[in-house]
């Protein structure tokens, strides 16, 4: 599979609700520097990125990773997703979120790994 691209179409961005499905994906990662998921959870969803698959030669941009944290406090206080999500650094989750397609725009843009400068 190649990598996703940048930006990435929210419908490109991998399903990865079954144990193989997350495993597949997670694998695809590893190969491309960079995972990003949603996953169905009953009625919700839940958005997952991960800069551990990004290897030693990547990182996150500075103003990536604030904007990302600062998405996901917003979306915390304002009781759009569980309190129990995470804003980084290494591993960034939301829970509940409502539907499929705000999960996948908002893993569209996740980019967690970028090239170093």
């Amino acid at each position: 599979m190649p990598p996703l691209p940048t930006p990435c179409p929210p419908g490109l961005v991998p399903d990865a609700t079954d144990v193989d499905a997350f495993n597949a994906a997670y694998r695809r990662a590893k190969q491309h520097q960079g995972f990003v998921a949603v996953e169905e959870q009953g009625r919700r969803w839940t958005v997952k990125a991960d800069t551990l698959t990004a290897g030693p030669d990547r990182t996150i941009v500075d103003s990536t990773y604030d904007a990302i944290r600062a998405a996901v406090i917003r979306l915390i206080c304002s009781c759009q997703i569980r309190a129990d999500s995470s804003a980084g650094p290494v591993y960034f989750v939301q829970y509940d979120v409502e539907s499929e397609q705000r999960a996948r725009a908002g893993a569209a843009g996740w980019q967690p790994a970028r090239p170093s400068p």
